[in-house]
Parts: structure tokens; sequence; C-alpha cells
């Protein structure tokens, strides 16, 4: 893997995230509790062995640079030529910023050809999943590829939101659409469509010869999606790579939490009794950054109908947490939060530092970090209600709170 690079596209405004990121950037927003989103793949890349990476970064980056920095260069040694290292936009090839996912790389291409990688490694660093990206390189080798897109099997519904593939007998791809209306089905398989996952294997010297291109005709996007996959499959070797559980052989665990409802079951995913994506897992380890905190504290044990539990269920509780004589179910608290007594959290999703007060009952809500949630105080039960103390409310019922947020009492 040393003649591997890897470039992680973290630049993403992730709009339909807010408010929660209102003040970070898509890849830095946190999830399951300890980790942020963009660990997953720095994650694979580590585990995979890859130990070059470039991550471009655009919007609101300072907790994204700032998380980079304290829990991931640890990992890597420069010395031994292993680097991690954040690339802001620098406008060296023009005077706007990075117009498509395409053009974010071609902006870079100088520091990407500086490190004389013999492949590149595209990837997105707002999804979840995990994926030996080195099984992916050992089959762009094999078939003398151009260019090698990782493929989920999706439905056709759900098809109309990524790139949709057509391929022949031995994978090599013949036809590509973005987010097409109608989408192409596979071959014996009405129900299902060939979706690229927007991670991207190429052989340097064609990457960047397309890229150049590419820069030259005004008229493109400059996006791989919709101009250089297209213009590159009927003259190139251009294969798709199918993505499996490698344990169940099955279609693999990948999300693209790109709203917040899709943000929401991913999140609770987690906290169901066998999940599909295994966080205990010895051998593909999720790494991100732990600060030097407490184990979590449950204290109380009362008695009696109005007695007080500090106690949770079918639950994940972070470091430095204390529940205090409050009860949470099916609900994922941050670092440092407090459930306080007599309150009941269920169905939600709490950040780093906040604070549930007595009596409160929340339901099916994502709260951000530093918010204090007053005594009495109810979230979630009446959404015309939240809507009016200017909350947010997704499509799928849920309530956010974000950071800055007035929350006043009932």
């Amino acid at each position: 893997m040393d003649d591997v690079l890897a470039v992680v596209l973290a630049g993403g405004k992730g709009h339909r995230l807010e408010p929660l990121t209102r003040d970070r950037a898509k890849p830095a927003v946190p999830f399951g509790g300890a980790y942020r989103i963009i660990d997953f793949t720095l994650s694979n890349c580590l585990n995979s062995g890859i130990r070059q990476m470039l991550v471009l970064t655009q919007y609101k980056a300072m907790s994204l640079d700032r998380h980079i920095s304290r829990g991931w260069r640890r990992y890597l040694c420069r010395e031994l030529g292993e680097f991690i290292d954040i690339v802001p936009p620098q406008q060296r090839v023009g005077e706007h910023w990075y117009r498509g996912t395409a053009d974010a790389v071609y902006q870079n291409i100088y520091t990407i050809e500086k490190e004389r990688p013999e492949y590149v490694i595209i990837l997105a660093g707002d999804h979840i999943y995990k994926m030996d990206y080195a099984k992916l390189l050992d089959y762009h080798i094999e078939q003398q590829a151009d260019l090698t897109i990782s493929a989920l099997r999706v439905t056709r519904e759900a098809a109309k939101q990524f790139g949709v593939m057509q391929v022949d007998d031995n994978n090599l791809v013949i036809g590509f659409e973005e987010k097409p209306d109608n989408p192409k089905p596979i071959p014996g398989d009405k129900d299902h469509a060939l979706a690229s996952m927007g991670v991207y294997v190429f052989t340097a010297r064609f990457l960047f010869e397309h890229l150049c291109q590419d820069a030259t005709h005004a008229n493109s996007a400059h996006d791989f999606g919709q101009d250089i996959i297209p213009s590159v499959i009927d003259s190139s070797r251009v294969f798709a790579h199918l993505f499996l559980d490698e344990n169940r052989k099955t279609d693999a665990y990948w999300r693209d939490v790109g709203t917040l409802d899709a943000y929401f079951e991913a999140n609770m995913d987690l906290i169901s009794v066998d999940p599909q994506l295994n966080m205990y897992d010895d051998v593909w380890p999720i790494r991100t950054y732990h600060p030097n905190l407490p184990p979590p504290k449950f204290v109380f044990a009362e008695h009696g109908d109005m007695a007080r539990r500090g106690e949770a269920l079918d639950s994940i509780v972070c470091l430095g947490s204390i529940v205090s004589g409050g009860r949470i179910a099916r609900t994922i608290v941050g670092p440092n939060s407090r459930i306080n007594s007599y309150s009941h959290v269920e169905d939600s999703i709490l950040f780093e530092r906040v604070d549930i007060g007595r009596h409160a009952k929340i339901r099916k809500a994502i709260i951000d970090k530093d918010v204090s949630i007053p005594a009495g105080f109810e979230l979630g039960y009446d959404h015309q209600k939240d809507i009016k103390r200017g909350f947010h409310v997704s499509p799928g019922g849920i309530v956010v709170i974000a950071k800055g947020d007035p929350v006043m009492a009932n």
C-alpha cells in the first residue's frame, strides 16, 4: 500500500443535516456517542493499510481539523512517510471554491502528484460503513483497470439518489447515470439497481489526465458522477466491484447519513441487540479521539412508584456521563452528559455535555452539545409546540435542538 494515496472529500455543506451542521462540517457531526462521522472512513483507511491520507475540507472545518489533530495524527509517523494532512481550499488553479467533487481533487492535483502515488483512492468522509480498501485495490489491479467503482445493491427507489451503473458479465461498466428518475435494474433482478458508493480507485496517471481534460470544459459540473465517469466508460477500463458483508456474504452495511432521519436511524441501528454494524470488533476497530474521562455512573436505586432509579435500557452511555436518578431507554448519551432525577429520555440522541433537568421528558429528539434542558421540560410530545419554540422537526418527527438554541422552561 506504499503506492496508494487516499483522498478524503470532507468539504460538503451538509445542508440537509442542519441544524447539526450549523457550526460544523458534516463529517465532524458526532455519531454513536463517542465518534465523528469521518472516523469510519479514516478507520477503514488505517485498517486497510493505507497510511497516506489527504483530507480535503472547505466549509466550517475548524471542529473537524481539531478532531483529526487530537485523535488521528498519533497513529502515523511522518518520518516513515505516513501522514494524514488536512488540506483547505488554496485556489491554486483558480479563484473559486470547489465546484464539484472532481474539481476539489483537481485543485489539489499538485499536492497529490508530489506524493507520486501509483493509485489514488477517492473517498467520501460522510458515510457509515466498514470496508477493506485493500480488496478493492487488488481487484482494480487484477482487472488492469483504469477506474474501479465500489458498488452496492439498492432498491430502485433508493437508487434515484445515487449514480447507477450497468455492467456486463465481467463487471465492466457499460452505462452510468447520475441520480436517474428511472434507474435501470440489475439484470435478473427487476427490484434492485447497482449504485455507486462514491468510492473510487484510479490509476493515478489516468486520474490526472482526465481531471485536466475536465477542467478545460466550461459546461462541466466538474463532478465524478456527472462528468468524469460518463466520459470515460466507452474508452477506458472501468469496473464495478460489489461491496458485500465479508462474514454474511450479503449486502453490506452502508449508510449515507445525509438527512436528519437517515442520521437518526443509523444511530439507532447501534443499540439493537445484534447490530449489523459491529462497534465491538477487535479485528476492524473504529478509532477516534477519546478524552480522559471517568467511566459512566448510574446512581440511586430506590423502589416504589415515585422512586429515583438511575437506569439505562437498550442504550449507549459514554464516558464521563452520570445517570443520576433518571431513566433512559433506546438512547445514545454522549460524553460528560447528565440525566437528573425523575427525568425520562427515550428514543433520543444526546451529544456531549447535555444536561437533562429533573422531571424532564424527552422523546425522539437529537440534542446538540452544551444544551441544558430545564426541569419539567417536555420535548417530542407535541410537535406544534416544539415548532413554536423555534426547534426543528424533521419529516420523520425527530425534534432537534441545536447548539445555542434558547431552551425556556415550560
